[in-house]
């Protein structure tokens, strides 16, 4: 479970065995929501926000810090997504410490 990023107490992760579309976990103290990176063609569309089968989903303002994170990290989650399932390679974990 390679966690990406540390940013206003969120985590924000890929799971070692998840599937497509490219997406990452954000958690916060036992609540835990999904950013799907939607391409189509390879243009990027969208991101959709979803809950977590099983989790309690994230508040409304850690869901919003979340969604804002994965907007300007979008390209840089990218290519850690496919350095890690594509190519193997490990990930670093990077602490943000500026509020977006």
């Amino acid at each position: 479970m390679p966690k990406l990023y540390e940013y206003l107490g969120l985590i924000i992760l890929f799971y070692s065995n998840d599937h497509e579309p490219i997406h990452v976990h954000g958690k916060y103290q036992g609540t835990e929501s999904k950013a799907d990176i939607i391409f189509i063609d390879g243009v990027f569309k969208e991101i959709l926000i979803s809950d977590v089968k099983g989790k309690r989903p994230l508040d409304s303002k850690n869901l919003k810090n979340f969604k804002a994170f994965v907007e300007v990290f979008r390209d840089d989650i990218v290519a850690k997504w496919v350095d890690y399932f594509v190519y193997n390679k490990p990930i670093a974990s990077e602490v943000i410490t500026k509020k977006l």
